[in-house]
C-alpha cells in the first residue's frame, strides 16, 4: 500500500508542477500551456520512477533504461513533427506533441511490467487533458482580421492610428493579399470581434480593404 501511495503522490505532485509552470506560461501568452507542461512533467515523472522501479523491483544492474532513453528521445523528435506554425503565427500541435511523448513513457513503463505507474499516469493524464481543456478553450476564442494598407512605409503609424481607436490586438506584417506593389498585410489577432472596433478600419489612413480570417 505504501508503494501505491508513494506513486499516486509523485503523479500528483508532477500535475501541480506542470500546472504552476504551464499557467504562469500562458499568461504571459506563450505557446506552451497548462496541459502541455502537466503533459511532460507526467512523463518525466514517469520516467524516473521507471529507474527506481527497475532497481529495487526488478532487481537489474547498471545502464539498463540505455534503449528507453533512445525510445524517449525518438518520440520526441516524432512529436516535434506535429507541431504546426501556421501562417497567421498561430503554434498548435503542442499538447498532441506532449501526449505522444508521455504515450511513450507510459509505453516503456508497461513493458518493465510497472503497471501500476503507468495507469495512475494514464488516469492524471486524461484528467487533465479533459478538465483542463474546457478551462482553457474560451481563452483560445480570439479571432483574427486581416487589413492591408496602401504603402508599406506607413505600417507602423497605421498600427499606432488602431490601437488610438482604443483597439486591443497584436499584429504582425504578411505580403499583400492583392499582390499591389507597395502593399503591405497586416494580421491582427483579436480578442473578439464583438469587442473590437471593426467600423473604425474605415476611418484609417491607408487600409484599403479588411476581412476576417
Amino acid at each position: 500500500m505504501d508503494f501505491f501511495i508513494k506513486i499516486t503522490l509523485r503523479a500528483f505532485l508532477a500535475v501541480i508542477i506542470g500546472i504552476v509552470i504551464g499557467s504562469e506560461r500562458a499568461h504571459h501568452g506563450r505557446a506552451a500551456g497548462m496541459r502541455t507542461h502537466i503533459l511532460v512533467a507526467l512523463g518525466a515523472s514517469l520516467t524516473a520512477m521507471i529507474s527506481l522501479y527497475a532497481k529495487e523491483y526488478l532487481g537489474y544492474e547498471g545502464d539498463i533504461l540505455r534503449l528507453s532513453a533512445q525510445v524517449i528521445s525518438g518520440v520526441g523528435f516524432l512529436g516535434a513533427g506535429m507541431i504546426i506554425l501556421k501562417n497567421n503565427s498561430i503554434i498548435t500541435g503542442l499538447t498532441t506533441a506532449a501526449g505522444v511523448w508521455t504515450t511513450g513513457v507510459i509505453g516503456i513503463a508497461i513493458g518493465c511490467g510497472f503497471y501500476f505507474g503507468a495507469l495512475i499516469i494514464t488516469f492524471f493524464y486524461m484528467v487533465s487533458i479533459i478538465l483542463l481543456g474546457r478551462l482553457e478553450r474560451p481563452k483560445k476564442q480570439r479571432d483574427i482580421l486581416y487589413i492591408e494598407i496602401n504603402s508599406m512605409y506607413k505600417a507602423n503609424e497605421t498600427v499606432e492610428r488602431l490601437r488610438a481607436t482604443g483597439a486591443d490586438f497584436t499584429h504582425h506584417f504578411l505580403p499583400p493579399k492583392s499582390g499591389f506593389p507597395g502593399h503591405l498585410g497586416i494580421s491582427l489577432l483579436i480578442g473578439s470581434r464583438k469587442t473590437f472596433p471593426v467600423e473604425s478600419l474605415k476611418e484609417v489612413e491607408h487600409i484599403v480593404f479588411y476581412e476576417e480570417e
